[in-house]
């Protein structure tokens, strides 16, 4: 039953509320104030209200129990000025029938069909770097590259990868600019016919023209390619029997783009800045790599052996997650452990804090795969861990993503390992994810013990 019972938190500046503090640091913002008032905590935007939710039994009432009552936040309307109406931002009945029609193509079978293409890229990708042994890279530069190359081959095929590149470039200057509007007023913002408005238009067009011509001719020839486009193309609602118009391809075409290139990267990059930090942590990392696979490229069938992998991928995540904020909006007022959440508020479910919190995570800053076990896992509240979100709106990607992280890490660490530079500033940039602000320059350091087993296996 809902009461009365006040939410603490910051009081904020006459009528700016907290929009200067959230602003120019978010996540120190949100973390700071989770400390001071605790998992329930109500602040004020230009007199938007606004709950911060990190408690795991808050975060399932919201994205599962009661999910009905909460819609997609203003933020991510603001993303259909990009993405159109994809799962990432479509609402109701026809965010469930896109994603009924979606599922199959992110059936466990499927997705399993193209680990060897994850595989292959990370090693074509690893090779690339044979003359460049001591040198410093980007790897969050590296790291982006390779995971767009794998999801311009698996959405689109390899004949129209350079396709694919020119839609990621053109993604790349939209969200960039979008970064830059991603704020409670954004909506108004993008109304205006200001110089930024036209170019995320203009990029917007470049992106629609070249998956349309994509569409067009793939439906023309009616070829089954084997990719997720196919997939898209062939997709039927079984309630109706009805297929998806042009349009609604595109827009999930769009969505699938962005959503698996950049967030698979960004989790990639802090888990080898991660292991680089922690040597005992790696040095079992490489002697999984190096008992499970012999000096031998992976296959997929090394993938439930490769368990450490797992591990690792899973806690570089929870220190960084790539979807580090989850906006909702309460479309009624609606109860939440004796609070009542009134009708348009703003609510923000904060992964990055809650998975930060050392009642579900002692010593929280620490790396440390082994808590992934089954054990530790049996043990600590389901929802304290959701970095792809949770209930009927969670990442319909993630057995996708899960299987990426592992292969590539596995393939590459095979043959590489990356050490701190220690000249680099680290930072994390959040803005619509969790990127490292200044990229992230490390030194390649091939593998003594892999070079060494490659040869003996020749």
């Amino acid at each position: 039953m809902a009461t009365d019972r006040v939410v603490p938190g910051p009081k904020g500046k006459f009528f700016v509320g907290c929009a200067r503090e959230i602003s120019e640091d978010r996540i120190d913002f949100l973390m700071s104030i989770s400390r001071q008032y605790g998992e329930l905590v109500r602040f004020t935007i230009f007199g938007q209200p606004v709950y911060l939710v990190t408690k795991p039994d808050y975060v399932k009432e919201i994205l599962v129990t009661n999910n009905k009552d909460f819609h997609k936040s203003s933020l991510l309307r603001v993303a259909r000025f990009i993405l159109g109406d994809g799962l990432l931002t479509s609402e109701d009945d026809f965010h469930r029938r896109q994603r009924r029609m979606m599922q199959p193509a992110f059936h466990s079978q499927r997705v399993n069909e193209y680990a060897q293409t994850m595989i292959d890229y990370a090693a074509k990708h690893a090779d690339a770097w044979n003359d460049l042994d001591g040198q410093p890279i980007d790897v969050w530069d590296e790291m982006m590259r390779l995971t767009l190359a794998i999801v311009a081959k698996t959405l689109f095929s390899a004949d129209v990868e350079g396709d694919a590149h020119e839609i990621g470039d053109a993604l790349k200057g939209v969200i960039k600019i979008f970064e830059r509007v991603a704020h409670p007023l954004a909506g108004l913002s993008l109304m205006l016919p200001t110089p930024r408005t036209i170019r995320i238009r203009l990029a917007r067009r470049r992106i629609e023209r070249t998956i349309n011509r994509i569409i067009v001719e793939r439906r023309a020839s009616g070829e089954d390619r084997g990719d997720l486009l196919s997939m898209l193309l062939r997709a039927q609602d079984e309630d109706d029997g009805g297929v998806m118009n042009d349009k609604q391809v595109r827009d999930e075409a769009i969505t699938l783009f962005l959503a698996g290139h950049e967030t698979t990267a960004n989790a990639l990059t802090w888990t080898w800045y991660l292991l680089a930090q922690n040597p005992e942590v790696e040095r079992k990392f490489h002697a999984e790599i190096n008992s499970v696979l012999r000096g031998k490229l992976p296959t997929p069938d090394d993938l439930p052996k490769l368990e450490y992998t797992r591990r690792v991928f899973a806690e570089g995540m929870r220190l960084y997650p790539p979807g580090y904020l989850i906006g909702r909006t309460a479309i009624n007022d609606s109860p939440l452990d004796g609070h009542k959440i009134p009708r348009g508020s703003l609510v923000l479910l904060c992964p990055f804090v809650t998975h930060r919190n050392a009642e579900y995570f002692p010593d929280p800053t620490k790396f440390d795969p082994d808590r992934w076990t089954p054990e530790q896992q049996r043990d600590r509240h389901k929802f304290a861990y959701y970095p792809f979100g949770s209930g009927p709106r969670t990442c319909i990607g993630e057995p996708f993503a899960w299987m990426e992280g592992v292969f590539l890490m596995a393939t590459i660490a095979q043959r590489w390992a990356f050490e701190i530079e220690p000249d680099h500033p680290v930072e994390y940039d959040p803005q619509v994810t969790l990127r490292p602000k200044h990229g992230m320059t490390m030194r390649l350091r091939r593998r003594a013990v892999a070079q060494a087993e490659q040869t003996v296996n020749k």
